[in-house]
């Protein structure tokens, strides 16, 4: 499970489950289910996924992801977004998304605002958005951001 997005699902999974109070306890976790990486790539990791720590009675300060408690907004604007996604295909490495009426900008507007390495940007018009990939980023790679982003695409996309 070396995949990035594999280990980013993880970690977000054991943050939001489990109460972690700094990275050499969070390596060792991921180490017991059989993944090794470096606390430099953790670091990355954690900062890509925009971790923060809050104080917390019994561990001192944990681990907390943006969305666990104070952007209830977020998770809704992501299920809005999964409602409203149809199809995504590719063409000379460009990724075209089809969606409901209306909801191309918000859906765009919420792949911009994560500001995902595999992907510059996007134009969205009323029901399709233009995704615009960096160089030799793979579709699966675009696929697997936009499933990061946006859980909740990980069962409309095949």
């Amino acid at each position: 499970m070396g995949n990035r997005t594999e280990r980013l699902l993880m970690i977000r999974n054991i943050i939001s489950t489990q109460k972690i109070s700094s990275q050499e306890e969070l390596l060792s976790i991921l180490e017991k289910k059989g993944l090794y990486y470096t606390q430099a790539t953790l670091s990355r990791d954690l900062k890509f996924l925009k971790v923060n720590k809050i104080a917390d009675n019994e561990k001192g300060y944990i681990y907390e992801l943006p969305d666990q408690h104070h952007m209830q907004g977020y998770e809704l604007a992501e299920n809005y977004a999964a409602k409203g996604f149809v199809s995504i295909k590719f063409a000379n490495k460009l990724g075209v998304i089809k969606t409901l009426p209306g909801y191309a900008p918000s859906i765009a507007s919420l792949i911009d605002q994560a500001n995902p390495f595999e992907i510059i940007g996007t134009l969205a018009g009323d029901d399709t958005i233009l995704l615009v990939p960096n160089e030799k980023v793979t579709e699966q790679d675009i696929i697997n951001t936009l499933v990061l982003i946006i859980p909740e695409l990980k069962s409309k996309i095949k």
